[in-house]
């Protein structure tokens, strides 16, 4: 089978969306298909055209990271998708602003369309009285869509009433995240990692304001992992309340040494206030570590108390009493052996691919 994705971002770029996409692409691949993949030049250097783990890999024109600049780059990408839609027996949407590229190149081959709404930037639109009409369309577009969560499935089904979504997690590529040895050496001190963009969606800042209240109870530090807009106000507002020495802000780190961070913590922090599946739970789960989360989009579909605790969003002092129940309660062991229990029974990424197949399959023998 040959299947065209197309999609704003992927790697080199970090985060949920670009990890998903290439390892089922990578999967997908493996189980002897071809993989296109049109994407965006969001980097400079990066060439316009290579194959990477067997993908075909093709970026277009992308001229800023803001919702001008996603509608810019879709027109821009689709001549390449159109080409390339001529040989595909199946095209894939992966978010909302690649519908209508991915759309025009199932008129140019009549080949079935999928799409994959994910991220809270679909459900920020999805309030808004401009876009609500706009995402709407998109949703009635495809032959098939996919939600990243329940969350997103049951607000794209009421933009456009009496569509289908399937809600579908985001997988996990079990075999790299797995329990490995530390990337940083373990201290006398309890370590939390949080591995966040540092964006101000992703709660970190209440992270922050939780510490010291853990501190009062418990010896611990916490590390960074990831970058962004909001780092120099972070390590300001740590400096402020006087825990700067607890905190190391390790920034963007490549995905290969994201199985080493993860189990250098021995618990995983994930304060977001807005969240579709966050990939990084899982990849912290499927490392063996528990994971405390906000009670939050599609985060507790995938945390409960027998993998880690939930905490209200953007409350500092909940957070902190999640965060020191578990780590007093003992227990953490046995939390992260389930926690990767539970990714490769229901979110490893073979039963993602797996699932995939099954639905294409099924359009292309007219039975979706």
């Amino acid at each position: 089978m040959r299947i065209l994705f197309h999609c704003v971002y992927f790697p080199p770029e970090v985060g949920g969306l670009e990890s998903h996409v290439y390892y089922l692409a990578r999967a997908l691949v493996d189980r002897g298909n071809t993989v296109d993949v049109v994407t965006s030049r969001s980097q400079p250097g990066i060439p316009d055209q290579e194959v990477m783990d067997g993908i075909q890999v093709w970026r277009t024109w992308f001229p800023s990271r803001t919702p001008a600049g996603w509608i810019a780059h879709s027109l821009a990408s689709v001549p390449k998708t159109r080409a390339l839609a001529k040989a595909a027996d199946v095209i894939h949407a992966q978010a909302f602003a690649s519908v209508l590229p991915a759309a025009s190149g199932r008129r140019r081959s009549g080949a079935p369309l999928v799409a994959t709404f994910h991220t809270s930037h679909f459900l920020v639109r999805a309030e808004s009285g401009l876009w609500r009409p706009i995402l709407g369309k998109l949703v009635r577009l495809p032959d098939y869509c996919l939600a990243a969560s329940e969350e997103i499935a049951e607000v794209a089904m009421a933009l456009a009433p009496g569509t289908k979504v399937e809600p579908l997690a985001n997988g996990v590529e079990t075999s790299l995240f797995r329990p490995v040895p530390p990337l940083i050496p373990k201290t006398d001190r309890k370590r939390l990692v949080v591995p966040r963009r540092l964006f101000p969606k992703n709660g970190v800042e209440h992270f922050v304001r939780a510490l010291p209240i853990i501190l009062e109870e418990m010896d611990v530090e916490a590390l960074f992992i990831g970058d962004g807009p909001e780092r120099e106000r972070l390590e300001a507002l740590a400096s402020e309340l006087g825990i700067g020495d607890r905190v190391e802000f390790l920034g963007k780190r490549r995905h290969e040494e994201m199985p080493g961070l993860l189990c250098s913590g021995d618990l995983a922090v994930i304060p977001s206030l807005m969240e579709a599946t966050s990939v990084a739970a899982l990849e912290a789960m499927a490392c063996e570590r528990p994971v405390a989360a906000s009670n939050v989009g599609g985060l507790p579909e995938i945390v409960d108390d027998a993998v880690g605790g939930l905490f209200e969003p953007g409350d500092p002092k909940d957070l902190a009493r999640a965060v020191l129940e578990l780590l007093a309660g003992g227990g953490l062991e046995r939390r992260g052996a389930a926690a990767r229990d539970r990714v490769k029974e229901r979110w490893s990424n073979d039963r993602l691919a797996a699932r995939h197949l099954e639905i294409y399959s099924d359009l292309l023998s007219g039975r979706a």
